[in-house]
């Protein structure tokens, strides 16, 4: 069975060739669509400034930092925590850029892609939800997550929170249209809502005892004077 791992990072900046850091590793452990309760977590020591407006999105600074290791201190344990597993990130390509950036700096010699397998959820949003908008905000609306403690960015918590987006984004249909929230003009609205995943599976199944059994064939026959014969008891016949 297939290890899914769900991994989010913040950085110091947006360029991993310019030589930005990351400075926060989060990831949650899924299998068979379920957390495991594992989890990796490390905030790293930069080589490099934090711009400005990355730590207005994520509230970290170089004091906060200062005492945490560097990324080589924590690679070889980082890499062994996703080796193998399939790794679930929103919008893949930055984070998997800033995590090849630092195995290369570091000299590494393996890259992600030869470490684990990698899904977009970003690209399976935009093909589920085509012209709508797919930000992990805007997909927590869509689902009826909450994420009213998400005030910054947090690469453990945004894992968490993508857990629960990404079980819910392939766990079958959750609206019959557009929900009004998710259109670009940015207003509200509500979608209609799922059976989560887990209470699907849990559901009791009642089969009907004899008088519902007489009832429902008393039924039957009387579709089978008005027409051409019940279509229910030609399934049935026929299977």
């Amino acid at each position: 069975m297939v290890r899914q791992i769900v991994l989010d990072t913040e950085t110091t900046g947006l360029e991993a060739d310019a030589g930005h850091n990351i400075i926060e590793i989060g990831c949650v452990e899924m299998q068979a669509r379920k957390l495991t309760g594992r989890t990796y977590h490390q905030y790293i020591n930069p080589d490099h400034d934090i711009d400005a407006e990355a730590m207005e999105v994520h509230g970290i600074t170089h004091e906060f930092l200062a005492d945490k290791p560097k990324f080589k201190e924590v690679m070889l344990e980082f890499v062994e925590f996703v080796r193998g597993a399939e790794l679930i990130i929103h919008n893949a390509a930055f984070d998997v850029g800033f995590l090849d950036a630092e195995l290369a700096r570091n000299g590494f010699k393996e890259r992600i892609s030869d470490i684990c397998s990698v899904t977009d959820s970003l690209l399976v949003a935009r093909k589920k939800h085509p012209g709508q908008k797919n930000s992990l905000d805007a997909l927590c609306r869509r689902y009826d997550i909450d994420n009213s403690h998400r005030e910054l960015h947090g690469a453990l918590l945004d894992s968490e929170i993508l857990a629960d987006v990404y079980l819910a984004l392939t766990g079958g249909q959750t609206s019959l249209m557009l929900a009004v929230g998710d259109q670009d003009d940015g207003s509200e609205g509500e979608a209609i809502r799922r059976v989560a995943h887990d209470a699907a599976a849990s559901l009791p199944v009642i089969m009907a005892d004899e008088a519902e059994l007489k009832a429902h064939n008393q039924f039957l026959d009387l579709l089978d004077k008005k027409s051409d014969g019940a279509v229910w008891r030609q399934l049935t016949t026929n299977h």
